[in-house]
């Protein structure tokens, strides 16, 4: 199997990483690189002490937005099998640095893609609008086979320019509630260095999910650049110029005659790499329609008008108290994502089928292995079997009208339809503030309504909650733990994480 260059090696050594790689070259073992602790723990029961093993986001952290170390480079380039879970899950980061650091010839297998072959079951990723303005993000679309686009591969989405009688600033809210700026015409717009300071990059076949604010009523039209970047260093193909118009807290039909007003529901900016288009695509729930962003003005309401948060975070969109018109992000987290929900582990036979596809990828890595892998993988998907039986028979011992599974974080759906526990959660406006009193009085009414018993969090998640704990307090509400993408020192294992989960569901809403 060929190595990495040992020059490479002693540099990442001189750079100084805090502990000692886990991989090497010298364990007589197959070594496996996970993208997560989740995964890891999988593969260790399947590998058993023919395998050494090591995941690249730590226990605790947040697998859509770790950034890899030189500890993590360095495992990876000892890996002779990777596994990642995809579907987008992991940070775009996570996968690159994955896929240019693998030696030559190593397999890198994508468990929830490829688990469909052992009858995974895959739900498409449901996103509730619940709110009364145009919910606005961004999307690449198509596969760029023409160009040999990979899942490495980005498209760069860059502003340009932007007129209107203020200031336009569009940023993500990322996991823990800091923003991270889009663009911000304040500080203008920078040709020589490729606008870099007013680019969003996306992973192909993904969207994520934006604020937009304006600091002043009036028309805005914002000026759009598409670019591919098949990889890191090759030369950026151009896909498409395009420009968008605003109406903000003005008549949107008086802007442009005839035109479309997009003023609800879920619409994309999209980059379709295939046609070298950008236009505005709508969700299947409203249509799926394109729209030419020519003949369509983008409304932002009067009553879009908000105030600026107290705070230093925010500070960038004006002082504290300032009213600004705005488009909320409307999700939780920075949230690039694709069309298929990821989590698929939260169904236990979903797992089955990982665990069906890792002992397979070890057999081939290891065929002297075949026995051993084959022995530990029945052993444990009767383990898992045993606890597919458990989680249903908890969550079936909770009365049905009981049964509402309130959470801020989307990473339950599985969970939901496999073991039948709705999911109940409300969406906040704009996650990086505190809601206003009428989002707090709808998650009251919630509470009430469906006289909820308990509202679940995972734990590394409680920063980013405090809206939902304190109006659970207020209406005697229980606060339990849940766990969705990672373990802490609590909760060790797979298995150990969905018993967890199956008892705190029991005990707080029975």
């Amino acid at each position: 199997m060929t190595r990495k260059p040992v020059a490479l090696l002693a540099a990442l050594a001189l750079a100084g990483c805090a502990a000692p790689p886990a991989l090497t070259d010298t364990d007589h073992r197959v070594q496996v690189v996970t993208t997560t602790g989740i995964l890891a723990d999988l593969v260790r029961n399947v590998g058993g002490d023919r395998v050494l093993v090591d995941s690249i986001v730590p226990d605790n952290a947040d697998a859509h937005a770790y950034e890899p170390t030189l500890r993590d480079v360095r495992n990876i380039v000892y890996a002779d099998v990777a596994f990642s879970n995809y579907l987008l899950l992991e940070a775009q980061s996570v996968i690159k640095t994955l896929d240019a650091n693998l030696p030559d010839g190593v397999e890198q297998i994508s468990l929830a893609e490829g688990a469909t072959k052992y009858a995974a079951e895959i739900i498409p990723l449901v996103e509730d609008v619940s709110l009364d303005t145009i919910w606005l993000g961004l999307r690449a679309q198509g596969d760029g086979a023409r160009h040999g686009v990979t899942r490495s591969s980005d498209i760069h989405l860059s502003a340009t320019n932007v007129t209107g009688p203020g200031r336009m600033i569009a940023y993500l809210t990322e996991s823990f509630g800091n923003p991270d700026t889009f663009l911000d015409s304040g500080d203008g717009f920078d040709p020589t260095n490729g606008y870099r300071d007013d680019t969003m990059n996306l992973p192909p076949d993904a969207h994520t999910h934006m604020s937009w604010a304006f600091t002043e009523p009036g028309v805005y039209r914002l000026t759009l650049r598409a670019e591919l970047a098949v990889t890191t260093d090759s030369k950026p193909v151009p896909i498409g110029e395009q420009s968008l118009t605003f109406a903000v807290g003005v008549d949107p039909h008086s802007v442009i005659g005839g035109a479309t007003v997009l003023r609800d529901g879920h619409t994309d900016v999209t980059t379709d790499i295939d046609t070298g288009e950008i236009v505005l695509l709508a969700d299947e729930e409203h249509g799926g329609q394109r729209h030419d962003p020519a003949r369509t003005v983008i409304e932002v309401p009067a009553k879009a008008l908000r105030e600026v948060p107290a705070g230093p975070g925010f500070r960038f969109l004006g002082r504290p108290g300032t009213q600004i018109h705005q488009l909320p992000q409307a999700v939780l987290g920075r949230h690039v994502h694709g069309e298929i929900d990821p989590h698929l582990w939260q169904d236990v036979r979903n797992a089955q089928a990982y665990t069906e596809l890792i002992r397979d990828s070890l057999i081939a890595a290891d065929p002297q292995g075949t026995a051993e892998f084959r022995a530990n993988a029945d052993r444990y998907l009767t383990e898992l079997s045993a606890l597919d039986t458990y989680v249903q028979q908890r969550i079936d011992a909770v009365p049905a009208t009981n049964r509402h599974l309130v959470t801020t974080h989307d990473a339950f759906a599985y969970l939901a339809k496999a073991y039948g526990i709705p999911v109940a959660g409300f969406v906040t406006p704009n996650p990086a503030v505190e809601p206003s009193l009428a989002d707090r009085r709808r998650l009251t009414e919630t509470l009430r309504n469906l006289h909820v018993r308990a509202v679940f969090l995972e734990p590394n998640l409680r920063a980013r909650s405090s809206t939902l704990v304190e109006v659970a307090r207020e209406n005697d509400v229980r606060v339990c733990d849940i766990y969705g993408d990672a373990f802490d020192d609590r909760v060790t294992s797979y298995v150990a994480m969905m018993r967890f989960n199956a008892d705190s569901l029991h005990h707080c809403l029975t």
